[in-house]
Protein backbone atom coordinates (compact mmCIF):
# COMPACT_ATOMS: atom_id res chain seq x y z
CA UNK A 1 0.00 0.00 0.00
CA UNK A 2 0.58 3.81 -0.54
CA UNK A 3 1.29 6.46 2.57
CA UNK A 4 -1.47 8.53 2.65
CA UNK A 5 -0.39 12.47 2.14
CA UNK A 6 -2.67 14.42 5.01
CA UNK A 7 -3.43 17.41 3.31
CA UNK A 8 -1.91 20.70 4.85
CA UNK A 9 -3.26 23.92 2.87
CA UNK A 10 -6.24 25.02 1.02
CA UNK A 11 -4.82 24.01 -2.38
CA UNK A 12 -4.44 20.34 -0.58
CA UNK A 13 -7.63 19.87 0.62
CA UNK A 14 -8.87 21.51 -2.51
CA UNK A 15 -6.83 19.11 -4.30
CA UNK A 16 -8.00 16.36 -2.43
CA UNK A 17 -11.80 17.05 -2.65
CA UNK A 18 -11.51 17.14 -6.54
CA UNK A 19 -9.74 13.67 -6.20
CA UNK A 20 -12.49 12.05 -3.97
CA UNK A 21 -15.36 13.33 -6.40
CA UNK A 22 -14.23 11.68 -9.36
CA UNK A 23 -13.57 8.66 -7.42
CA UNK A 24 -17.22 8.49 -6.35
CA UNK A 25 -18.15 8.58 -9.72
CA UNK A 26 -15.59 5.84 -10.74
CA UNK A 27 -16.85 3.64 -8.07
CA UNK A 28 -20.20 4.24 -9.20
CA UNK A 29 -19.93 3.50 -13.15
CA UNK A 30 -17.35 1.24 -12.79
CA UNK A 31 -17.81 -0.74 -9.11
CA UNK A 32 -15.59 -3.41 -9.39
CA UNK A 33 -15.01 -3.53 -13.52
CA UNK A 34 -11.43 -2.80 -12.02
CA UNK A 35 -9.85 -3.64 -15.76
CA UNK A 36 -12.12 -1.13 -17.80
CA UNK A 37 -12.18 1.66 -14.92
CA UNK A 38 -8.14 1.39 -15.84
CA UNK A 39 -8.67 2.01 -19.20
CA UNK A 40 -10.66 5.19 -18.36
CA UNK A 41 -8.85 6.55 -15.99
CA UNK A 42 -5.38 5.56 -17.30
CA UNK A 43 -6.15 7.80 -20.44
CA UNK A 44 -6.75 10.98 -17.75
CA UNK A 45 -3.74 9.46 -16.09
CA UNK A 46 -1.38 10.11 -19.41
CA UNK A 47 -2.72 14.07 -19.46
CA UNK A 48 -0.82 15.61 -16.59
CA UNK A 49 2.78 14.52 -17.70
CA UNK A 50 2.23 15.39 -20.96
CA UNK A 51 0.45 18.89 -20.22
CA UNK A 52 3.03 19.66 -17.35
CA UNK A 53 5.92 18.76 -19.75
CA UNK A 54 5.12 20.59 -22.56
CA UNK A 55 4.04 23.98 -19.89
CA UNK A 56 7.46 23.90 -18.80
CA UNK A 57 9.43 23.61 -21.60
CA UNK A 58 7.53 26.44 -23.16
CA UNK A 59 8.07 28.18 -20.04
CA UNK A 60 12.04 27.99 -19.83
CA UNK A 61 12.38 29.22 -23.68
CA UNK A 62 10.46 31.93 -22.68
CA UNK A 63 12.93 32.98 -19.53
CA UNK A 64 15.88 31.25 -20.85
CA UNK A 65 16.14 28.85 -17.60
CA UNK A 66 17.06 25.52 -16.30
CA UNK A 67 14.11 22.72 -15.94
CA UNK A 68 15.44 21.54 -13.20
CA UNK A 69 15.14 18.13 -15.05
CA UNK A 70 11.33 18.17 -14.24
CA UNK A 71 10.34 17.88 -18.73
CA UNK A 72 12.02 14.39 -18.95
CA UNK A 73 10.39 13.04 -15.73
CA UNK A 74 7.19 14.63 -16.15
CA UNK A 75 7.02 13.37 -19.87
CA UNK A 76 8.41 9.79 -18.95
CA UNK A 77 5.40 9.53 -16.64
CA UNK A 78 3.39 10.27 -19.08
CA UNK A 79 4.34 8.04 -21.75
CA UNK A 80 4.58 5.13 -18.38
CA UNK A 81 0.62 5.94 -17.99
CA UNK A 82 0.37 5.16 -21.52
CA UNK A 83 1.42 1.87 -21.86
CA UNK A 84 -0.42 0.99 -19.00
CA UNK A 85 -3.83 1.83 -20.91
CA UNK A 86 -2.46 0.12 -23.86
CA UNK A 87 -2.07 -2.83 -21.43
CA UNK A 88 -5.25 -2.98 -20.25
CA UNK A 89 -7.13 -1.95 -23.40
CA UNK A 90 -5.71 -5.71 -23.99
CA UNK A 91 -6.99 -7.23 -20.98
CA UNK A 92 -10.64 -5.18 -20.59
CA UNK A 93 -11.17 -4.91 -24.67
CA UNK A 94 -13.36 -2.06 -23.89
CA UNK A 95 -16.94 -1.63 -26.31
CA UNK A 96 -17.92 1.46 -27.66
CA UNK A 97 -19.56 3.42 -25.21
CA UNK A 98 -15.89 3.47 -23.12
CA UNK A 99 -13.58 4.77 -26.03
CA UNK A 100 -16.91 7.63 -26.22
CA UNK A 101 -16.58 8.33 -22.49
CA UNK A 102 -12.73 7.79 -23.61
CA UNK A 103 -12.66 10.77 -26.15
CA UNK A 104 -14.61 12.75 -23.50
CA UNK A 105 -12.83 12.54 -20.09
CA UNK A 106 -9.66 12.90 -22.35
CA UNK A 107 -10.63 16.15 -23.37
CA UNK A 108 -12.69 17.42 -20.36
CA UNK A 109 -9.39 16.58 -18.41
CA UNK A 110 -6.69 18.09 -20.61
CA UNK A 111 -8.46 21.77 -20.98
CA UNK A 112 -9.47 21.70 -17.20
CA UNK A 113 -5.61 20.20 -16.22
CA UNK A 114 -4.08 22.97 -18.86
CA UNK A 115 -5.78 25.61 -16.62
CA UNK A 116 -4.80 24.37 -13.57
CA UNK A 117 -1.38 23.77 -14.38
CA UNK A 118 -0.78 27.30 -15.81
CA UNK A 119 -2.24 29.03 -12.85
CA UNK A 120 -1.90 26.74 -9.80
CA UNK A 121 0.86 24.27 -10.60
CA UNK A 122 1.46 23.14 -6.95
CA UNK A 123 -2.40 22.26 -6.83
CA UNK A 124 -2.00 20.36 -9.60
CA UNK A 125 0.99 18.03 -8.86
CA UNK A 126 -0.86 17.38 -5.32
CA UNK A 127 -3.95 16.65 -7.31
CA UNK A 128 -1.97 13.96 -9.53
CA UNK A 129 -0.39 12.93 -6.42
CA UNK A 130 -3.72 12.28 -4.82
CA UNK A 131 -4.78 10.60 -8.11
CA UNK A 132 -1.69 8.28 -8.16
CA UNK A 133 -2.83 7.64 -4.61
CA UNK A 134 -6.21 6.70 -5.55
CA UNK A 135 -4.76 4.25 -8.04
CA UNK A 136 -2.94 2.19 -5.99
CA UNK A 137 -5.40 1.50 -3.69
CA UNK A 138 -7.76 0.30 -6.88
CA UNK A 139 -4.64 -1.56 -8.01
CA UNK A 140 -4.34 -3.28 -4.67
CA UNK A 141 -8.44 -3.80 -4.92
CA UNK A 142 -8.55 -5.12 -8.37
CA UNK A 143 -5.22 -7.68 -7.16
CA UNK A 144 -7.03 -9.01 -4.33
CA UNK A 145 -10.08 -9.64 -6.76
CA UNK A 146 -8.16 -11.62 -8.94
CA UNK A 147 -6.65 -13.29 -6.56
CA UNK A 148 -9.64 -15.03 -5.22
CA UNK A 149 -10.90 -15.69 -8.69
CA UNK A 150 -8.38 -17.96 -10.44
CA UNK A 151 -10.17 -17.47 -13.81
CA UNK A 152 -9.72 -13.85 -13.86
CA UNK A 153 -5.93 -14.35 -14.24
CA UNK A 154 -5.04 -14.47 -17.36
CA UNK A 155 -1.94 -14.32 -19.52
CA UNK A 156 -0.09 -11.13 -19.85
CA UNK A 157 -0.32 -8.96 -22.84
CA UNK A 158 2.42 -9.36 -24.91
CA UNK A 159 2.92 -5.49 -24.90
CA UNK A 160 2.90 -5.61 -20.83
CA UNK A 161 5.94 -8.53 -20.98
CA UNK A 162 7.73 -6.59 -23.58
CA UNK A 163 7.52 -2.96 -21.84
CA UNK A 164 8.01 -4.89 -18.03
CA UNK A 165 10.31 -7.28 -19.10
CA UNK A 166 8.16 -9.81 -17.36
CA UNK A 167 8.42 -13.32 -17.20
CA UNK A 168 7.41 -14.96 -20.88
CA UNK A 169 4.81 -16.88 -18.69
CA UNK A 170 3.61 -13.88 -16.65
CA UNK A 171 0.32 -13.28 -15.61
CA UNK A 172 -2.58 -10.37 -14.82
CA UNK A 173 -1.35 -10.58 -11.24
CA UNK A 174 2.01 -9.35 -12.32
CA UNK A 175 0.57 -6.77 -14.58
CA UNK A 176 -1.15 -5.36 -11.89
CA UNK A 177 1.51 -5.20 -9.27
CA UNK A 178 3.91 -3.50 -11.21
CA UNK A 179 1.25 -0.79 -12.27
CA UNK A 180 0.98 -0.01 -8.80
CA UNK A 181 4.22 0.24 -8.14
CA UNK A 182 4.42 2.94 -11.26
CA UNK A 183 1.62 4.69 -9.39
CA UNK A 184 3.31 4.66 -6.33
CA UNK A 185 6.12 6.19 -7.30
CA UNK A 186 4.06 8.98 -9.48
CA UNK A 187 2.32 9.89 -6.39
CA UNK A 188 5.57 10.29 -4.72
CA UNK A 189 7.27 12.28 -7.41
CA UNK A 190 4.10 14.54 -7.67
CA UNK A 191 4.00 15.07 -4.02
CA UNK A 192 7.56 15.70 -3.91
CA UNK A 193 7.21 18.54 -6.89
CA UNK A 194 4.27 20.00 -5.18
CA UNK A 195 6.82 20.31 -2.08
CA UNK A 196 9.43 21.92 -4.22
CA UNK A 197 6.60 24.45 -5.78
CA UNK A 198 5.78 25.72 -2.13
CA UNK A 199 9.54 26.32 -0.69
CA UNK A 200 10.08 27.93 -3.70
CA UNK A 201 7.16 29.79 -2.79
CA UNK A 202 8.31 30.78 0.47
CA UNK A 203 11.77 31.38 -0.96
CA UNK A 204 10.58 34.02 -3.22
CA UNK A 205 8.18 35.95 -0.75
Amino acid sequence: MIEHRRPETLSDFVALSITKFLRLFADTFFAKRYGHRAVVLETVAGVPGMVAGMWIHLKCLRKMQSDRGWIKLLLDEAENERMHLMTFIEIAKPNWIERAMILFAQALFWHFYFILYVFFPRTAHRLVGYFEEEAVISYTSYLEQVKKNPELNIPAPQIAIDYWKLKSNARLIDVIKVVREDEKGHSEVNHGLADTLDKDSKINS
